[in-house]
């Protein structure tokens, strides 16, 4: 990864070892979740923070019996 604050669909992609189409599938979902909270998105690019946190990396990903909370892409 880079040191931006967005990432692109190809790091996305190469994240989390996937295909390059389904990671423009995952970019437009988180897109899609933080324009519903009121934040500016950007086609192709996701915010670094809310990725790593929505993929178990940022806090509270996992509670207490490490057992996953809600971070089905």
């Amino acid at each position: 990864m880079t040191g931006g604050t967005f990432l692109r669909v190809d790091e996305v992609a190469a994240e989390l070892g996937i295909s390059k189409s389904y990671a423009y599938k995952i970019v437009q979902r988180l897109n899609a979740e933080l324009k519903a909270m009121g934040y500016l998105t950007i086609a192709g690019r996701v915010s670094k923070k809310y990725f790593l946190q929505k993929v178990c990396y940022g806090e509270g990903a996992v509670n207490g019996e490490g057992v996953k909370e809600n971070v089905d892409l």
